[in-house]
């Protein structure tokens, strides 16, 4: 399992453009990322290598932070991939709250939260995927 970092902004211009400045000026580089927006918030989701540390710095910041343990996948970055994967959740009853994922040369990387995130990690670590 991997930790997130759920972040809960004002829906103004330069908000997302001051979580990356936080992050960099430490050093901290952000793996993946995905931003959802409702009218009056956003939520940014990041996955860094340094979490911990990651959500002390925007913590500190005075940036609204939470983690969340979600799994995150590799697989080959080929139509159908992510067919299988959701098919071995799907056959196993592991529902999906949400996800996000990018590709990387030939390989696709998925993140997601499941209701069940440590069954979720096993049956597809059974299932011979690459959980990392």
């Amino acid at each position: 399992m991997t930790k997130q970092i759920s972040l809960f902004l004002e829906n103004k211009t330069g908000r997302i453009s001051e979580v990356a400045k936080t992050l960099g000026a430490q050093g901290i580089n952000m793996k993946a990322f995905s931003m959802t927006e409702t009218p009056d918030f956003g939520i940014m989701r990041i996955v860094v290598a340094e979490t911990e540390r990651a959500a002390m710095v925007l913590s500190e910041a005075n940036f609204a932070v939470s983690l969340t343990e979600v799994v995150c996948i590799e697989c080959a970055d080929r139509p159908g991939s992510l067919a299988e994967v959701l098919s071995i959740l799907t056959n196993s009853g592991i529902g999906i709250k949400y996800m996000y994922a990018f590709s990387e040369g030939e390989k696709a990387k998925f993140v997601l939260k499941a209701d069940d995130t440590a069954r979720c990690e096993e049956v597809l670590t059974q299932a011979g995927c690459t959980v990392v």
